[in-house]
């Protein structure tokens, strides 16, 4: 018998066995009938565990991850690139039994829809417009607020349109200075945001890939390699596959040329509302400096600052370390203080 033809018997095989599995479940169940007496049990669901949503908001279906009882104070968890509201789904349960807190994906990450970037324009202000509607609809009308990395970017843009919504604030490795840039960025600011064409764009395709994510973004600087996840780059690799994503990726790289033109605005909205602020800032990012957390307390003089052996990604390794300061920093700054 051919290759062929070996083939096409196995394929035809398979069908068979498949129709014969399936025809027999209904004969499977009833070879295990429920005893008279049972009962099914229906367990309640805890407020602390990670309950799941989407929620239609500007004609797209955006997706959250949510933990904690709805009457206690309100956090707001906002991402990085390139991942999702994934990067929080073990620092929601850390946080849960003290906060109600919401993780949402921003469109095109994540489980929220991504509409095709050749006809949706993908941009730092449309995701903040779109996430500041999510939350009001889920009644965090005022909440703490940690941004991490494109969360800033993201967050600032929310808070600064309404003020009064922000109680206190977290930052992570989110830039807001001149002087957080480093020398990973020379790519987007001396080519791509001056010139965007295929060759600018070309070097930084690579960022998108498996290899880069893994190495790059999360292992790179990490003080405790070992507790990074693999779930953690695998999935954000798997989200940013793809031409369609790559595009999206792309289309935020480019219009991230915006936000530098902002920071004296954020830098004069930190200045005159002096939020309670507390920073982790993992001094071995490879795109953020360490002058670049620094840099906040020019404008916060009484932000506390921890300087963690971390890097881009800094709650997949020091997570104990940062949900506990984030509880007694809320006790002792923020709670005492309302």
């Amino acid at each position: 018998m051919s290759f062929k033809s070996r083939l096409v018997t196995a394929a035809v095989s398979a069908s068979v066995l498949a129709v014969n599995v399936i025809a027999s479940f209904p004969a499977l169940a009833q070879t295990a009938p429920m005893p008279a007496a049972a009962q099914i049990i229906t367990t309640s669901v805890s407020p602390d565990q990670v309950r799941f949503g989407t929620m239609k908001i500007d004609g797209l279906n955006i997706a959250y991850r949510e933990a904690g009882d709805p009457s206690l104070p309100k956090l707001v968890l906002l991402h990085g690139w390139p991942s999702s509201s994934h990067q929080y789904r073990n620092m929601l349960p850390a946080l849960s039994k003290r906060f109600h807190v919401i993780a949402p994906d921003y469109q095109g990450f994540g489980d929220s829809e991504r509409p095709d970037p050749a006809t949706y324009q993908y941009s730092f202000d449309a995701i903040s417009v779109t996430m500041e509607k999510l939350l009001a609809a889920k009644g965090f009308d005022h909440y703490g607020l940690f941004v991490q990395d494109y969360g800033g970017p993201v967050g600032f843009r929310i808070v600064g349109r309404n003020p009064k919504a922000l109680d206190w604030l977290v930052v992570q490795n989110s830039n807001a200075y001149e002087e957080g840039f480093s020398a990973a960025w020379d790519g987007f600011r001396k080519a791509l945001w001056l010139d965007r064409s295929a060759k600018t764009e070309a070097p930084l395709v690579a960022f998108n890939t498996l290899d880069a994510i893994k190495n790059v973004v999360y292992l790179n600087g990490a003080g405790h390699p070992e507790l990074v996840s693999p779930d953690s780059y695998e999935y954000d690799a798997a989200n940013v596959a793809g031409p369609t994503n790559l595009r999206i990726q792309l289309d935020l790289f480019y219009d991230y040329r915006h936000n530098p033109e902002l920071y004296p605005v954020w830098q004069k909205f930190l200045r005159d509302n002096q939020p309670k602020t507390l920073i982790f800032w993992g001094q071995q990012d490879v795109f953020f400096t360490p002058a670049g957390g620094e840099a906040f307390l020019r404008d916060l003089p009484k932000a506390e600052l921890h300087r963690l052996k971390a890097g881009h990604f800094a709650t997949e390794d020091n997570l104990p370390y940062i949900a506990d300061h984030i509880i007694s920093f809320y006790d002792k700054q923020v709670k005492s203080k309302r």
